[in-house]
Order: structure tokens, then C-alpha cells, then sequence
């Protein structure tokens, strides 16, 4: 796997890419650029993960259930190769974001272990993966168990029950950005919704049109980030 790193101290972001999209392409769009000074100076790092999500989640030759075993085996990347990496580099804080389904990624690693993550930032994000929005498909065809299930924040988060985990969920940052005509919406609100019923709160935006596109995310990640 492939991964690229930006600054060279500051608080350090895991920053997951859009829908089957790679490592590089959040510096091919503008994104790192919107906020050099800041990683320049030292604020912060960024480290731009690669995507899976053709092998995963989005793999319509395998069966629903190795989709979900594949994501968990990204999954465990991130937590077992990635983080240490960050840690070491980093020292402190450590935070993650995404764009699209990389805000999907964000929130569904951020909110399993907020023990980890101080801040997670979802940028024009979806968090239930089984539903059918407009033209975009639930990804398990029908096809539901326990791994999907922890997998969806847009469904896990209804059914916490333990105080010590949802006061540690509380004390992250969450930001949640979405665009007024995007067709994940009314997703978004649901799910800002469930963490305000579970006493999480939550920072939700919605910004004016699509909004889901790089223009708009190099501006949310100056505001975000």
C-alpha cells in the first residue's frame, strides 16, 4: 500500500480518499495546496491513504459478505501500519477526514475507535451503505450481517448502549459538511440527528448547491481542517 505525507510536525490527519480513488489525488486536485502554509509552518500533516474500495466495497464479483471482510482487512491497515507510522511521526493529536466516501471511512474508523481520534471531519459524506440513494446503490445488494452492520455508523450509532463509549465519541470534534442538492442529504441529517439523540454532539453544515466536488472541498478544508 501506498501513502503520502505531508509536513513535518503539527497535528497529523488521516486523510481517506473519494470513491475508489487514490493517495495522490486529494494533491492533484488543489486539496494539499489549499492548506500548504499551514503544513509548511508546522501546524499540521497530512497522511493520504490509498483506497481499496474497488476490491471492497464496490467489488460486484465477490459476494456482499467478502466485500465487508475485504473493507475489514483495509481496515486493520490502517490500525496496525498506518497509525503507528502517524504516531511516530506526530507525537500528539491525532485526527481523520475524508471526502465522499472517504468521509464514509472517517466517521465509520473514527466513531469504532474514539479512543484514537480527537476530531473527524466528513466532507459530502454517506454513512449507511445499504441504502439506495438516486443512482447509488446499497453495496451489499440486499445481503446484511453482524460485519456490515458494525460497519455502518448510520445504523451502529442508534443501538449504543455504553456510556463509557458514547462520553468517548462525546469528546471528539465532529464536523459534518454536506451540500444543500447532494443526494446524500437527508443522510446526513439522519445521521447528525442519531448523534444528537445519543448526547454526541456534532458540528453540521450545509452548504449552498452540490458541493460535492474538489472546489468545494479545497474550501472545506481550509474551514475544516
Amino acid at each position: 500500500m501506498e501513502l503520502l505525507v505531508f509536513g513535518h510536525s503539527g497535528k497529523a490527519i488521516l486523510f481517506f480518499p473519494t470513491r475508489m480513488a487514490r493517495f495522490y489525488d486529494y494533491e492533484n486536485w488543489g486539496i494539499v495546496d489549499a492548506i500548504y502554509d499551514r503544513i509548511n509552518n508546522g501546524e499540521l500533516q497530512l497522511f493520504c491513504v490509498d483506497s481499496i474500495d474497488n476490491e471492497s466495497l464496490y467489488n460486484t464479483h465477490i459476494h456482499p459478505a467478502d466485500r465487508i471482510c475485504r473493507h475489514i482487512q483495509y481496515e486493520q491497515y490502517i490500525l496496525n501500519e498506518v497509525l503507528p507510522l502517524m504516531q511516530q511521526r506526530s507525537g500528539g493529536d491525532i485526527e481523520v477526514a475524508g471526502c465522499s466516501m472517504g468521509a464514509y471511512h472517517a466517521a465509520n474508523i473514527g466513531l469504532k475507535h474514539p479512543h484514537i481520534f480527537k476530531r473527524v471531519v466528513c466532507m459530502s459524506g454517506r454513512y449507511d451503505l445499504t441504502n439506495t440513494i438516486q443512482t447509488f446503490r446499497d453495496l451489499f445488494d440486499g445481503y446484511r450481517n453482524e460485519d456490515i452492520y458494525f460497519n455502518m455508523p448510520g445504523q451502529y450509532i442508534a443501538n449504543l448502549s455504553d456510556p463509557a463509549l458514547i462520553s468517548s465519541i462525546a469528546a471528539m470534534d465532529i464536523v459534518i459538511a454536506i451540500g444543500e442538492t447532494d443526494p446524500f442529504i437527508d443522510d446526513n441529517r439522519y445521521f447528525s440527528q442519531l448523534l444528537w439523540n445519543k448526547g454526541i454532539p456534532n458540528q453540521f453544515y450545509v452548504w449552498s448547491g452540490f458541493a460535492h466536488r474538489p472546489k468545494y472541498w479545497r474550501h472545506m478544508v481550509t474551514l475544516y481542517l
